[in-house]
């Protein structure tokens, strides 16, 4: 764990360079693990996506339990129940936010065998929140390994100073395991507090580290230290 009290007021900047785009969708399940179909669904749909750099495809998350439902772990094969409320989230460059929500409105694509229809689309302007979370940090090793948490930490800390951020407090959630299309990808949840406005904004915009159209390293704001502590 890293913690630094250092006080923060720096105000944001370029907060509309990239958004996130929210599509209604009609899906009734998808696999627990759904980042790669799902990944190469939409690049099937959209194919200069992948060769955007700041493009993020979150993955489609619900919530972890409903009407005595209870979601499944990752690494099962079961299947997650989707509802009418759930979105599909596109990170892009403002730049690039006509062209996807002219080419994905209507698209019907399948991921794992399962149907999902897209519908209408909203922008979003990435948050100026402070504290910020990643689900799904991924990180590079030869030969694929899971990174204990400390090394973890300390390849983060080395890739957020590339880009002149500072961490202050960060902490560490529980490790899962992805399906990739060469293999398994090894990745911790992280959350990030005390940035300054334009640190949080411009890693929103960056991300961190691998697989960003397999919904790593994109950070959304959180609510703070203590939910991610019960939740690691």
């Amino acid at each position: 764990m890293f913690w630094n009290e250092d006080e923060t007021t720096e105000e944001a900047s370029r907060q509309e360079d990239v958004i996130d785009i929210l599509f209604a969708i009609d899906c009734k399940r998808l696999p627990v693990d759904h980042a790669c179909s799902l990944s190469d669904a939409i690049k099937t749909a959209v194919p200069w996506i992948a060769d955007e750099p700041l493009a993020g495809i979150h993955s489609i998350h619900v919530a972890g339990s409903q009407n005595g439902w209870e979601r499944p772990e990752h690494g099962t094969d079961s299947l997650i129940m989707v509802s009418r409320r759930t979105k599909l989230t596109i990170r892009v460059p403002r730049a690039r936010a006509d062209a996807l929500l002219a080419s994905l409105p209507g698209a019907r694509i399948e991921i794992a065998g399962n149907a999902l229809t897209l519908g209408a689309g909203k922008t979003r302007p990435l948050s100026t929140e402070t504290t910020i979370f990643a689900r799904y940090v991924a990180v590079d090793t030869e030969p694929a390994s899971e990174l204990p948490e400390p090394e973890f930490l300390e390849t983060a800390a080395r890739a957020l100073a590339e880009m002149d951020i500072k961490i202050r407090k960060a902490l560490c959630g529980k490790s899962l395991t992805l399906q990739g299309p060469d293999g398994p990808i090894h990745t911790r949840s992280l959350m990030l507090s005390g940035l300054t406005k334009e640190e949080s904004i411009r890693l929103q915009q960056l991300g961190l580290g691998p697989h960003r159209l397999m919904g790593c390293g994109i950070f959304i704001p959180h609510k703070g230290i203590d939910p991610v502590q019960k939740s690691a």
